[in-house]
């Protein structure tokens, strides 16, 4: 029975991860690491505000959620835990491929920081947004602006909720078009996300596509060794070309966590452990029990889940 690795996406709103911090030297040492490579302080990559402008704010934050997964990942590989299969949502995705040997880390942080360079949104193109949307089992999805509605696209599957009540989708696109739709369907039911000015996974991320086209194009993507789960659609990555095509088609497509997870199922994943705090604890259902990590006291949480359910945590260790 195999062990899985998933990674979260996006950038959270809470900082995660500071009693790990405290608690283990070789996060500290890796924290120590990331900040001599990006320029950014440590209290930057813990706590300290983001920035403001939108594109800063993103690329910053990505390295900072990342950080803290690469940390976590440490720290269990100190405490005997290693993946036998990776998997992740966008920026989780990426991450992932790191851990299986498809790009370096230093490569990987260059990369995510690149991205502040990108160009700001236009004054005069209509402002951007997120939203949940929080679907009844058994209602008409289309309703919910999934396909067809102007200013409106899918952006992310992260399944049901353990309860089969709730299907959970993330919507992406245009704020006043997210906010038009949410006055149209059951109360709370589609929900914008307060300061996400930016559609991620959507055709309105294209100039972003293009911006980082250049840069990946430029980038040495080694085959992955180990298996390694795309979150795009239901496959297995096995060369570094489709390890690209997934950091280059990251921004404009929908993601899945539904596909990410059935693919580790199929992979003999028995245990899962979500490394970091961006896929929240106890409302989504999974194939397979979950662990997450982002406290100390997850660290025997999931040591313990490892012995009782005996779990092959040996994993593998890629060469780069």
């Amino acid at each position: 029975m195999a062990l899985g690795y998933l990674f979260g996406g996006g950038v959270g709103t809470e900082p995660h991860g500071l009693e790990l911090y405290q608690a283990y030297p070789v996060m500290r040492d890796l924290y120590a690491e990331v900040a001599g490579w990006t320029g950014l302080t440590e209290g930057r990559l813990l706590d300290e505000p983001l920035p403001e402008a939108p594109e800063e704010r993103q690329a910053v934050g990505t390295v900072r959620e990342t950080v803290l997964a690469l940390a976590v990942h440490d720290v269990l590989a100190e405490h005997g835990l290693r993946p036998s299969v990776l998997g992740g949502l966008s920026l989780g995705a990426m991450t992932a491929s790191c851990l299986a040997g498809s790009l370096g880390r230093r490569e990987l942080f260059d990369m995510l920081l690149h991205a502040r360079h990108a160009p700001e949104l236009p004054a005069e193109e209509p402002r951007q947004g997120l939203a949940l949307a929080f679907v009844p089992a058994g209602a008409d999805e289309s309703a919910y602006g999934v396909k067809g509605r102007p200013g409106v696209h899918l952006a992310g599957d992260f399944g049901s909720t353990v309860d089969g009540s709730v299907h959970l989708l993330m919507l992406s696109g245009e704020l006043a078009a997210l906010q038009e739709l949410a006055t149209e369907v059951p109360p709370g039911t589609v929900v914008p996300l307060p300061d996400r000015p930016i559609a991620v996974h959507s055709p309105l991320r294209e100039p972003f596509r293009a911006f980082m086209a250049p840069y990946l194009d430029a980038m040495d993507f080694a085959d992955p060794e180990l298996p390694l789960l795309s979150c795009l659609e239901r496959r297995r990555l096995t060369t570094g070309a489709e390890v690209r095509d997934l950091f280059h088609r990251n921004a404009t497509e929908p993601i899945s966590l539904v596909d990410v997870c059935a693919g580790m199922a199929e992979q003999g994943v028995r245990l899962g452990v979500v490394l970091g705090g961006s896929i929240p604890d106890g409302i989504l259902d999974f194939p397979f029990p979950v662990v997450h990590v982002d406290r100390p006291e997850h660290i025997e949480q999931a040591l313990a889940a490892v012995f009782e359910l005996g779990i092959d945590a040996s994993g593998g260790q890629p060469a780069r």
